[in-house]
């Protein structure tokens, strides 16, 4: 009796092993995912609206750079005079020069940090702007292709060319965003 009881234990597992089985074959294996690559870096750096900020940031920012090379040749010519003249001038003369120098070198030293500081968050600020833009346009360019998937250059190992869609996003932002 313990032998017909293993028996039919068997027999009841392997036909719901077939059914399953049969139930796995009978659904639809799903479509593939339509994938696509950008370099959102390259992206983002392409744009037209992307040079036209560099541009204007260059224009902000070059008076208070002559006024830094300025005061850089400053320091040159105290240095120059300190220099060419050393022993002819007198004790005062000399500490004077060197002070003078001492001054626009602290000078300079806060122009270029705060240029420095200044540049960095102007270009901060514009980066974090367009890259969010530029976020948008991917994700309106995948959907109107039907892509499922669009993977940062970046993090992908390898991917066919054709995947790419970064010259296509740069497009598509320089249309969305065009430069006035």
């Amino acid at each position: 009796m313990s032998f017909h009881m293993g028996l039919r234990s068997v027999v009841a597992c392997s036909v719901l092993l077939a059914a399953s089985c049969f139930a796995a074959a009978q659904t639809p294996a799903p479509a593939p995912a339509k994938v696509a690559v950008v370099n959102l870096q390259a992206a983002v750096f392409g744009t037209a609206e992307t040079k036209k900020a560099n541009d204007e940031m260059t224009a902000k920012f070059k008076p208070r750079q002559d006024a830094i090379d300025q005061l850089n040749r400053e320091i040159q010519a105290l240095s120059n005079q300190l220099q060419t003249q050393q022993g002819k001038l007198s004790e005062q003369a000399y500490a004077d020069i060197t002070a003078q120098g001492q001054r626009k070198q602290r000078e300079l030293q806060r122009a270029q940090d705060d240029l420095q500081a200044d540049a960095t968050a102007f270009r901060n600020d514009t980066l974090q702007k367009l890259s969010q833009k530029m976020s948008d346009v991917i994700k309106k360019l995948a959907e109107a292709r039907g892509y499922d998937l669009v993977v940062e250059a970046n993090t992908a190992i390898y991917w066919k060319p054709a995947l790419d869609i970064t010259k296509d996003a740069i497009s598509e932002y320089d249309k969305a965003y065009p430069v006035k």
